[in-house]
């Protein structure tokens, strides 16, 4: 049934015959036209139809409306659409009504539902349903306006187009296409249904150049669009010289992102594990929500190693990855000297939670538990093999919904890779009220009373730990000395401790520029073992009894503190025009009584008779109280230095400033003992922090004893100040980083950048992230930015310390530093070398060194990463293309050698 509104407005003298014939004679006009478009409004070809013409009253007797409602079956053309063509032109339409024809020129553009048609020139054939689309050429012979095709996800531009409407069939000639990363180019191209295309005579490239370095061309192609592509006989070509070698079938992927798929190895040669496949793997998506990587590597002297990396996400909840490394490393054959055999295992796992899915409530885990070894053995990656320490951790934590507690589970872990130990802490339980205040009103009016600032709060905290070791250490006199464990031993290392803190304070009101603050804190700890330690003639035993004991302490405080400011103005019209001193002094009052007299006693430690004070909870979980009494001052010193500099780079504001920070905190912290007999003046804690330039970051820490040592380095009371020095120093960091670069060179828009293939939508998980930045770290050369022509980074690390030695003879300060530098520079516009080197600065030796070359050639890079120094030493070189989705493709030559 056909419903067409018709209104229009006519005289009175007009006669209902009179308006019918009108509709007739104006439909015979439209459908002479034949236009798709105007075919919706249709004839009344009975008269017994005039019946159902119903007339309505109105107002206006001079206005009248009808509605025509046919309901005879209309049998509609064969040659008409399923939906209306639009036609623009800049230029000029030409209509053949006898051909029915239609002719645009100049911008022309047809659309017909998903498809859209552009070009010079479009001719338009109503009676077959199809488009013809043409270029043309200006009078010098430039091309205008190729024939562009969009049609659902697939866009194509070509020489010349024919498309169909009805059956949205089309033929194309020289025809290019994007495909993700892939440019394909077809002398013929036959479009069958919305996602297939059969070509003729195609060429693959993923270079953007009209004539493209590299490509592989093939007489016959299918495309899956966005999916696929499939060729017959397939033959490579460089800079438009075919190679005589060809492959008998081709299958280029064009999807942008996650499906499953086989990852190609990459061929090695090592003088240590033989020759290899590395890389060899399967990558399987499961769902949305959780996909899974294997891979592989296999050397001919036997060794493999196999990892196994599931990912799962729900978007707006959580997120996770796991890997399982397994690794059996064999160097050189068996029966040969230099044979070992090793197996080792490593495990790592994160997740994370979105907090916006439960607020209040986190998980979060990041687990890196494996063989002690396994840091060691892992090939060609410098910076893992030398990683010592690895830690994990998963934590849970609840925060009440007024957020006046929260609640917070952990379970972690450490391991030295170079002892082979490996400390494990779990569960550990911590509880924290915050600060209550009893004596405030709920209903208050106006500023609170002093009394009612007075708060509350308490602190928790339950801690596990064990400990065990492996033979796998790499200093052997240790790994002899911690000997494997059993389970039986591990658990016999078992420790449990916990602390409660109550916290009480006030808030006074201020005193003109200074603020009072009394505290009192009440703290105590329980323990489930006590440590005796005892001289037996020859060495210092310690016996370890299990029970439940407990020590607590308390103190009382009154703290007072203020700020001053100082400003020197050199002028508005100097370049530096002031600087600012801030200073903010803080002095205390504190009295602890000594309540864990009887947690210490005397014992002696070599054989010439000298003693040592000891507690019985020094060394456990939960941590040993001092020893005495305390009644005496706090004091301490903070400072801040920064100036005011005139802007240069603010060219709107002539008068515009900036502020510069000096020093960001210089600060100074002691206590004196007033009650002590000896020893009653503290360490000076001494902190420095900048970031000058804001490039240039320096942090830096030490403790200065103020009392002289004997010959055996332990402490007597007399002051350094007598032979003029302050103190001495006993421990101490200091780090120093900045980099530099030169300014990024012009923008090209055309550039190909080389880009990963990576899915935007992917999400990256903190584990994923590591292990890239590690390949980033290891292959420099792959990842060479041209547009910088040089950078510098520079990072230098030194702390030191005094501790007791094992025997207790004495002191020993162990002393570590290092110095951290890489770089590059372009030696020419396509050439750049860098490299990245560790430097000991105790042992002045160079712990590892890497070098690059690369050589930027548009779509490919040459890239040669020479490691000359350190366990691994390698060289390779590998020329690629710059494509994530070929970057399989690669000549690659590696050799690697084992020390």
């Amino acid at each position: 049934m056909l419903l067409t509104q018709i209104s229009f407005s006519q005289s009175k003298t007009a006669t209902n015959t009179k308006e019918l014939t009108n509709i007739r004679q104006l439909n015979d006009s439209l459908k002479a036209v034949d236009s798709p478009e105007l075919r919706t409004i249709k004839p009344l070809t009975d008269s017994s139809s005039a019946s159902l013409l119903k007339k309505k009253n109105n107002s206006d007797s001079t206005a009248k409306k009808y509605v025509v409602i046919d309901s005879v079956n209309v049998k509609i053309s064969k040659d008409s659409l399923d939906a209306p063509v639009n036609y623009t032109a800049s230029d000029s339409g030409v209509l053949e009504i006898r051909n029915k024809k239609f002719y645009l020129y100049g911008s022309a553009s047809t659309k017909y539902s998903s498809m859209n048609l552009t070009s010079s020139v479009i001719e338009i054939d109503n009676s077959s349903n199809t488009a013809k689309a043409y270029f043309t050429r200006d009078s010098t012979g430039k091309v205008l306006e190729r024939p562009k095709l969009i049609d659902g996800e697939m866009e194509t531009e070509s020489d010349s187009m024919f498309y169909n409407f009805k059956t949205r069939r089309g033929l194309t000639k020289s025809t290019y296409t994007k495909q993700g990363e892939m440019f394909v180019y077809g002398e013929r191209f036959k479009k069958i249904n919305d996602d297939e295309y059969f070509g003729a005579r195609a060429r693959f490239t993923t270079c953007n150049l009209d004539t493209p370095h590299f490509a592989f061309k093939s007489n016959k192609v299918k495309l899956i669009n966005k999916k696929w592509a499939f060729t017959g006989m397939v033959f490579p070509e460089f800079e438009s010289v075919p190679l005589p070698i060809g492959l008998p079938f081709g299958i280029f992927p064009l999807s942008t992102g996650r499906h499953s798929g086989m990852l190609a190895p990459r061929f090695t040669t090592t003088q240590t594990f033989g020759i290899g496949l590395e890389g060899l793997g399967y990558y399987h998506v499961l769902s949305d929500h959780f996909d899974i990587l294997t891979r592989a590597n296999i050397y001919s002297y036997g060794g493999y190693s196999i990892n196994v990396s599931p990912t799962y996400r729900k978007r707006y909840k959580y997120q996770g990855a796991l890997r399982l490394d397994y690794n059996v490393t064999k160097i050189n054959f068996k029966g040969d000297p230099d044979f070992s055999k090793t197996k080792t295992f490593n495990v790592t796992w994160s997740h994370t939670n979105d907090s916006k899915k439960r607020p209040g409530t986190a998980f979060a885990a990041n687990v890196n538990f494996g063989s002690s070894r396994f840091n060691r053995l892992v090939a060609n990656n410098n910076a893992l093999n030398f990683t010592n320490k690895t830690n994990s951790s998963i934590s849970y934590s609840k925060t009440a919904n007024d957020g006046s507690s929260n609640l917070s589970i952990t379970a972690n872990h450490s391991q030295d890779n170079n002892l082979g130990r490996y400390d494990i802490s779990l569960p550990n339980v911590n509880y924290t009220l915050n600060t209550l205040y009893p004596l405030k009103k709920r209903e208050s009016v106006g500023e609170s009373k002093w009394y009612e600032k007075l708060g509350i709060g308490y602190t928790g905290s339950l801690q596990n730990r064990f400990t065990f070791f492996t033979q796998s250490a790499t200093d052997t006199t240790v790994a002899a000395y911690h000997r494997k464990m059993s389970l039986g031993e591990i658990l016999d290392t078992m420790q449990w401790g916990a602390t409660h803190n109550i916290p009480i304070t006030l808030a006074l009101p201020a005193m003109g520029a200074i603020q009072l603050a009394p505290s009192i804190s009440f703290q105590e700890k329980w323990y489930g073992s006590k440590f005796s330690r005892s001289w037996n003639g020859q060495k210092v035993d310690t016996l370890i009894e299990k029970g439940f004991y407990a020590a607590r302490e308390m103190s009382f405080g009154l703290s007072a503190n203020t700020a001053i400011f100082g400003t020197f103005n050199f002028g508005k019209n100097k370049r530096i025009q002031a600087i600012r001193h801030v200073i903010r002094p803080s002095i205390g009052l504190t009295y602890k009584p000594d309540m864990n007299r009887n947690s210490y006693y005397t014992t002696q430690i070599d054989s010439l008779g000298r003693t040592a004070r000891f507690s019985y909870y020094e060394g456990s979980v939960a941590g040993a109280f001092g020893e005495g009494k305390f009644g005496g001052l706090t004091f301490g010193i903070q400072n801040n230095l920064e100036m005011k500099v005139r802007d240069k780079n603010d060219s709107t504001n002539e008068n515009a400033t900036k502020k510069v920070k000096i020093i960001d905190n210089f600060a100074i912290t002691s206590a004196y003992n007033l009650m002590a007999d000896s020893f009653a003046l503290s360490p000076f804690n001494i902190i420095i922090g900048t970031s000058l330039f804001n490039n240039v970051n320096i942090t830096g820490s030490t403790t200065l004893n103020p009392y002289k040592v004997d010959r055996f380095g332990r402490q007597i009371n007399e002051y350094m100040f007598s032979e003029g020095k302050l103190g001495r120093i006993t421990n101490g960091s200091l780090s120093f980083s900045t980099s530099f670069k030169s300014k990024q060179g012009s923008d090209n828009k055309n550039k190909q950048t080389g880009t990963t293939g990576q899915d935007v939508d992917r999400i990256i998980t903190p584990e994923e992230q590591q292990r890239e930045l590690d390949y980033i770290r290891n292959n420099p050369s792959e990842f060479a930015d041209f547009d910088i022509p040089w950078s510098v980074n520079v990072g230098f690390s030194m702390n030191f310390s005094r501790t007791m030695k094992a025997d207790y003879s004495g002191f020993q300060t162990n002393f570590y530093s290092s110095v951290n530098l890489n770089g590059d520079f372009n030696f020419s516009p396509k050439w750049k070398m860098g490299g990245n080197t560790f430097l000991d600065v105790k042992t002045m030796k160079v712990g590892s060194l890497s070098l690059f070359v690369s050589r930027e050639m548009h779509c490919w890079q040459m890239s040669i990463n020479v490691t000359p120094i350190g366990i691994y030493r390698s060289f390779n070189i590998t020329i690629s293309p710059k494509s994530g989705i070929l970057r399989d493709l690669k000549i690659n030559r590696t050799r690697q050698f084992y020390m």
